[in-house]
């Protein structure tokens, strides 16, 4: 049963409301920002050189954490019709999961578009539209879109695969400008069905041989030509890069970006635990993957099908933030169905088990620091409490300037 999720400073929505758009605080009204855990928490190297994240012993204790942040994907681009019982699929329906995403407890909502034939749309006209309504409808969620458009094949028996960096680039023309758009560092296979079985895919369209082994063979291009300039296309735009990263390769290449200037703002990830050349289930894995995230940064959770609770509940006892929907996960248990409401509606239901509260749509944006710029490498290390850069003829371990 669907239980409307309710909290202090978050308004329960009905239908779509026409409101003026969305707006994001501006930096000098945003406080210092700490991230998972306790205000005060020092970066410095260990012996080997290496970042370390330390915990202080109250940063488990859910009154020193940030709000919980939940991102909802709704709009699940690999299935077809049928495969998920809370499929949208006209523009209705797409702006009506989101209002129960947030009705639910999801302040970030990750969008795809779905055409009417049930197939994933390529149309930027159709991302627009979506967007102008969504504006309307949940003026408080973090509106993301996801960086691949759609890379479901177009029929049996053709290529499950990323569109081309000049249409991928045109998300940064979007109007209205979305918050975010999540971006792939480095390429990399995306085999989605490696991690899966068949109970996971069964009575789905992915459980066809054709379709299995175009998810299989997936790959994401995401090399140096194509996140240089929708990096700086983004930017331009005023719509905050969302890191998709799956191995810590891909962090020291976005740190590098940082540390050269290239990527000048907030440090805001998902860590991406679906098998197939991204992380897998892993926990030590997903662990070290937060002890090297720097302080300042906001990192979520993400994986798939019914690794998502579990892996989900050590995000939240870590302090850090969760993702869920039929993008990622189709089940509650063995065979039993569920939908992306009753995913969110978990989050809610283990984080406030443990005392962790969950955030409302202005303080998500305000976690998520949305609108801020730095004015260099050195401010930026300095605001994700990075050690700063060495200069000419210093030696030993960096640590902050005092």
């Amino acid at each position: 049963m669907h239980v409307p999720f309710a909290r202090a400073g978050h308004d329960r929505l009905t239908t779509a409301r026409v409101l003026g758009p969305a707006s994001t605080p501006s930096p000098e009204s945003l406080p210092a920002h700490t991230s998972r855990g306790s205000p005060a928490r020092w970066v410095t190297t260990d012996p080997t050189g290496v970042r370390t994240v330390h915990f202080h012993d109250d940063s488990l204790f859910p009154e020193n954490q940030e709000k919980l942040v939940i991102q909802a994907a709704p709009y699940g681009p690999e299935w077809l019709p049928g495969d998920a019982d809370d499929l949208p699929l006209t523009m209705d329906e797409h702006v009506q999961a989101a209002v129960d995403c947030y009705n639910a407890g999801a302040t970030v909502l990750h969008i795809h578009v779905r055409e009417l034939d049930g197939k994933g749309s390529k149309r930027m006209s159709m991302f627009n539209e979506l967007l102008g309504r969504l504006r309307e409808a949940v003026p408080d969620m973090v509106l993301q879109i996801g960086g691949s458009i759609s890379f479901a094949p177009e029929d049996e028996g053709s290529e499950a695969k990323w569109l081309s960096y000049d249409t991928r680039h045109l998300l940064a023309d979007l109007t209205p400008a979305p918050d975010q758009v999540t971006i792939a560092i480095n390429t990399s296979q995306m085999n989605i069905v490696e991690i899966m079985n068949d109970d996971d895919l069964e009575g789905t369209s992915i459980a066809k041989p054709e379709y299995y082994k175009a998810y299989r063979d997936m790959v994401v291009e995401a090399g140096p030509d194509f996140y240089l300039e929708h990096l700086k296309r983004l930017h331009a735009s005023g719509i905050q890069p969302h890191f998709q990263l799956a191995t810590l390769a891909q962090l020291e290449t976005v740190e590098r970006l940082i540390r050269s200037g290239v990527h000048t703002g907030p440090l805001i990830l998902n860590y991406v635990a679906i098998g197939g050349g991204f992380a897998g289930r892993h926990p030590a894995d997903l662990i070290e993957f937060v002890r090297r995230t720097p302080d300042g940064a906001v990192l979520t959770i993400e994986s798939s099908m019914r690794a998502v609770a579990p892996m989900n509940a050590i995000g939240i006892a870590l302090g850090v933030h969760v993702r869920v929907g039929n993008e990622d996960n189709l089940w509650r248990r063995k065979g039993e169905r569920m939908t992306t409401v009753e995913q969110i509606e978990q989050m809610v239901q283990i984080s406030e088990a443990l005392g962790r509260d969950i955030a409302t749509g202005a303080e998500a944006k305000k976690i998520y620091r949305l609108g801020e710029y730095y004015a260099d490498a050195d401010e930026t290390l300095a605001r994700l409490g990075m050690v700063p850069n060495r200069r000419p003829g210093q030696r030993g371990f960096m640590l902050r300037d005092v």
